[in-house]
């Protein structure tokens, strides 16, 4: 992903919809992209306090690439949704790994073919870097979403997910 944010490549995406453009955000789409990371955080209902952190958070992200974004446009209704990618490791394969951490498409872009793209994407770019894979989570109850991953190769794997949560604990080490 070294570079992409710069390089501002676009693909169409015939497979999904040959009118459906899916590019790399750049920093003069992070207003545009912000507005669909404030979607995407509404509907899986985190309250988000300052209004100005999504934008604050994906321009850093992509300022200082660490951050594979990308945009799908769609005639007629505009740019409509997102993807974000991160690099990781595994250990287990010894190689590079993905994780899709958001993909939103804006209700006025559903049933276009815009995830579909975005996903598509994701998974060409992530070939042709060499990756051993590409990993993301879901909510339970989101099954078109996992209609979606599954209808495009991803496995539900067996792990236990774990979480803990830092936020508003303090320190007692020192």
């Amino acid at each position: 992903m070294s570079g992409q944010a710069a390089e501002q490549q676009v693909e169409r995406s015939t497979q999904a919809g040959p009118d459906i453009v899916v590019r790399t955000a750049g920093e003069a789409d992070v207003e545009t992209a912000a507005a669909l990371f404030r979607g995407y955080l509404d509907f899986y209902e985190v309250d988000v306090q300052d209004a100005d952190a999504p934008r604050a958070f994906l321009a850093e992200r992509i300022a200082k690439d660490e951050s594979l974004v990308l945009l799908a446009d769609v005639p007629g209704a505009g740019t409509v949704g997102f993807a974000q990618v991160y690099r990781a490791f595994s250990s287990l394969s010894l190689r590079t790994s993905w994780i899709l951490g958001d993909l939103y498409v804006a209700p006025s872009g559903r049933r276009t073919g815009a995830g579909r793209a975005l996903l598509r994407e994701v998974l060409r770019r992530a070939r042709a870097a060499g990756v051993a894979g590409v990993q993301l989570e879901t909510a339970y109850d989101n099954t078109v979403a996992q209609g979606l991953y599954e209808a495009e190769g991803f496995v539900r794997e067996e792990f236990h997910v774990y979480f803990h949560d830092l936020r508003g604990v303090t320190s007692t080490e020192g």
